[in-house]
């Protein structure tokens, strides 16, 4: 999936640790391992930032629900959820 940031604002895309499918990989802009250590760089450096134009992409291998936010802007409610099945018709959501 390619996230794209046609915005003039900051935007991270981050998954909820926690929530994300058993034996799935974490996904977040600026390559982090964990939701902590994203949130943790974009508190001191920005880290993981996508500028307007910026794109991000991650591959989702495992089956399930995959919740993810924007750092900067998850208390306004800049959340959504990939959700991965077998179906190939089956659209992405947002929540």
């Amino acid at each position: 999936m390619r996230w794209l940031n046609t915005s003039k604002q900051g935007h991270s895309v981050t998954a909820y640790e926690n929530d994300i499918p058993d034996g799935a990989d974490y996904f977040a802009s600026g390559g982090f391992d964990t939701e902590q250590a994203a949130r943790d760089n974009w508190g001191s450096s920005s880290g993981g930032t996508m500028y307007e134009g910026d794109d991000f992409t991650h591959t989702f291998e495992t089956l399930g629900k995959y919740p993810y936010f924007c750092i900067p802007h998850e208390r306004a409610g800049m959340v959504g959820t990939v959700v991965v099945t077998e179906d190939p018709e089956t659209a992405t959501s947002g929540e």
